[in-house]
């Protein structure tokens, strides 16, 4: 049986956007910083970490591989819809998309962004963002954000085939008694206690999603490794407190306390996004390297197909959903699938309050 999307005409692709030459990298930035007061040079100093790749961040051709993967699993699902993309930061933009989407007589469209958690940046910015471009065009097609995903099968079972996989990289000395160290971008305290419908939802959140892949590398080795959720990517004030400690410094702890080798697993990233490639690739495994630490990366999600068919598990399921079915959401872990609707007060804005889509009475 063909399956069922409406009410939707078509999916959007939502992401963050980076620079694709090194002409774009600062402009890219105060896209980013907008209205924060980072003064221009240490935008170009954080510029240095895209100059190191040629200016270019590797989030954009990734997405168009996803977008690729996507149009294909859904086709060969017997889902006919087009995907759109749009960023929040740069080409395309999503108010560009938008009025593309409306220009092509699309009337309601899901969501998909490229971010997993509950926070103001990874949640309600992007659904600000969203309301935003439908206002600016007229005719614009109702949106709708599709659910948080971080517990979603999809997104955890390529994690802990990844972290498996990179426990095999490490010398065999090393392997039985690694630690796993978990990642993720590191935020503000304040937005971190804001973040979903009660608090603290961000880093609990990646808490669950630890233990469950901690639970089912050790049904696979029969070994429970030691573990830690640790951040990267800290860009506020130095005064700011923001989410610790900083995957370098538990590395460091990790060499002190005699740990016999690392495996990191980018669990808040859905690709190899710069926060990625940099963070981890290049200073992280510059600091194992240092230390004498045997280390390996596990792979992000990518273009697993487990987590591209997420895509059209939660398109499915939220169309069901609109048309007043009941319906089985999958997820995994102790938080259970996430709402559709997010609450008002749900991750607010730290600096203003603005409307945002996809929310409780909008």
């Amino acid at each position: 049986m063909t399956p069922d999307a409406s009410p939707y005409d078509a999916v959007l692709l939502v992401s963050f956007g980076g620079p694709e030459k090194p002409e774009d990298v600062v402009p890219f930035l105060e896209n980013v910083t907008r209205g924060r007061g980072i003064p221009r040079e240490r935008l170009e100093e954080v510029g240095q970490h895209y100059y190191g790749f040629g200016g270019r961040s590797p989030i954009n051709d990734q997405n168009r591989a996803f977008l690729a993967a996507l149009r294909e699993d859904l086709a060969s699902a017997g889902v006919d819809l087009p995907v759109y993309w749009g960023n929040r930061n740069w080409d395309p933009y999503l108010t560009d998309t938008v009025r593309q989407m409306a220009a092509d007589g699309i009337t309601r469209a899901a969501c998909f962004v490229t971010s997993a958690y509950s926070s103001y940046s990874s949640c309600r910015q992007y659904r600000e963002n969203l309301f935003d471009a439908a206002a600016a065009v007229e005719g614009a097609p109702v949106l709708d954000k599709l659910r948080l995903y971080f517990n979603h099968p999809g997104f955890v079972e390529p994690a802990v085939d990844a972290t498996l996989a990179a426990l095999a990289e490490l010398p065999e000395h090393a392997r039985e008694g690694a630690h796993l160290t978990f990642v993720t971008h590191s935020i503000p305290e304040t937005m971190n206690a804001g973040s979903g419908p009660e608090g603290g939802a961000y880093a609990d959140q990646h808490l669950s999603v630890v233990a469950e892949v901690v639970e089912r590398v050790r049904q696979e080795t029969g070994a429970r490794h030691p573990h830690a959720l640790v951040y990267c990517s800290r860009s506020g004030a130095p005064h700011i407190p923001w989410l610790e400690p900083d995957v370098n410094d538990h590395l460091e702890q990790l060499h002190d306390d005699g740990a016999t080798g690392v495996v990191m697993v980018p669990i808040g990233f859905v690709s190899d996004h710069m926060e990625v490639v940099y963070d981890l690739d290049t200073e992280a495994l510059a600091t194992a390297e240092r230390l004498g630490l045997p280390a390996a990366r596990a792979a992000t999600a990518g273009l697993d197909p487990r987590f591209v068919a997420t895509v059209r598990d939660l398109l499915l399921e939220r169309a069901a959903v609109e048309r007043g079915e009941d319906v089985a959401r999958a997820s995994v872990g102790r938080w259970p699938a996430c709402w559709d609707r997010c609450a008002a007060h749900c991750c607010p804005n730290p600096r203003e309050d603005r409307p945002a889509l996809s929310q409780v009475g909008s």
